[in-house]
């Protein structure tokens, strides 16, 4: 079975093919700056790769050059299974993989309330595919469904009880196809059962999140209402005094607006440093730039908080789990988070956490009571995975 993965933003549009239940992936691309003159379409089979800018008008534009890619280059004479589609927010309406039916689409339309910068795209990516791939199955898989199984006194916030019942206010989490593929590798990789592991994932990428994970399952998270909850990230704040917006209100003037895009756009990494790519705020660091390394330790000091909470939690922990772009490849941001919980049962091996080693890698020190590990995480092949178990279960 051929299986294309989506993920459809607001001006791009990310793409994978896997022959399934293979797991081979046999194609990738990324359209970048959808609506621009100079869109940056990047086209990968095997390992031929090519890369050329056009105007892409819109989404549906990008999937015909994706379609139109894959037909010439890829799926000679072979047919487009079932697509599976990345969609953030499920909300409390989907807590597992939904075929996709104008019942489910309206659904996510509904949703936008809760993720307006992510369900709208993700919403235009499903109604161009049903249109360019008519003959494929359509299958939602929600950011939001790893969470669903957070319990009530961690998922309700202390307020009216009508702005839970009338307006969904209450944590969903975010990246939880994430915490959930890296769950399943580590458990493996540790020869535990699934329903007995217990972990701390930490995904670490432009977006921030840390989970507790008891016997498998989510338990808590750190993204909320939304994604900005949470870890300092690239350009999110991550957990404020919930009054500063109102007195950026009163006091800078500041528009309801103004003060969204001052929180998801222009705080975190970016807000301390004016970068928010960590390699440059850590190049920065090693410059001297007093502005970067009290970034850094912001950044590091609210991960170490979140380890120290989820442990209280659990109760006891099997592993931490560091994933994602920064997770995995950031020996500094893994030492500095670390640093000083000896007393936890947590003690990194230096030598091993500056080692670069593909796949799964153990960090902990031999008297470490908690096993320390990067695993790579791989939201494609996730959604390629639950998008063939849908469709199998199905027939």
């Amino acid at each position: 079975m051929n299986v294309l993965v989506l993920n459809s933003g607001s001006s791009s549009i990310k793409f994978s093919l896997f022959k399934m239940p293979e797991e081979q992936e046999i194609s990738l691309g990324l359209i970048e700056k959808i609506g621009e003159e100079n869109a940056l379409v990047t086209l990968r089979v095997s390992s031929n790769e090519t890369k050329h800018t056009q105007l892409v008008s819109d989404h549906s534009a990008g999937l015909k050059i994706i379609a139109d890619f894959l037909a010439d280059k890829v799926l000679i004479n072979q047919e487009l299974s079932a697509i599976g589609h990345r969609v953030v927010h499920g909300g409390e309406a989907y807590s597992d993989t939904q075929l996709i039916t104008d019942e489910v689409l309206r659904k996510i339309d509904e949703l936008a309330v809760l993720a307006p910068l992510h369900n709208p795209p993700n919403a235009e990516g499903i109604r161009v595919s049903q249109q360019i791939f008519p003959q494929a199955n359509q299958v939602a898989i929600f950011d939001t469904a790893f969470h669903s199984t957070i319990p009530p006194y961690t998922y309700r916030y202390p307020v009216p009880n009508r702005l839970y019942q009338e307006h969904g206010i209450r944590v969903y989490g975010m990246h939880g196809t994430s915490h959930q593929y890296v769950t399943q590798q580590a458990a493996s990789f540790l020869g535990k059962p699934l329903d007995s592991v217990n972990l701390i994932t930490i995904h670490l990428g432009n977006g921030c999140s840390m989970t507790a994970v008891k016997n498998g399952k989510s338990t808590d998270t750190s993204m909320g209402l939304s994604p900005l909850a949470g870890l300092m990230m690239g350009t999110r704040s991550g957990d404020i005094d919930p009054a500063i917006p109102f007195f950026l209100s009163e006091q800078a003037e500041m528009s309801p607006a103004e003060i969204d895009h001052l929180l998801n756009h222009e705080s975190g990494l970016k807000g301390i440093t004016g970068e928010n790519d960590l390699r440059e705020v850590l190049r920065k660091q090693e410059q001297e730039d007093k502005p970067a390394k009290l970034a850094l330790e912001m950044y590091c000091y609210r991960i170490k908080k979140y380890v120290g909470a989820y442990l209280a939690v659990l109760g006891s922990a099997d592993a931490l789990v560091f994933t994602a772009g920064v997770g995995e490849n950031s020996p500094f941001v893994r030492e500095k988070s670390l640093e000083g919980l000896e007393a936890l049962g947590i003690q990194l091996d230096s030598s091993k956490n500056n080692q670069s080693v593909s796949g799964i890698q153990e960090l902990q020190a031999e008297d470490s009571k908690i096993k320390i590990l990067v695993v790579p995480t791989n939201e494609e092949l996730a959604i390629a995975q639950q998008t063939f178990q849908l469709l199998s279960e199905e027939k």
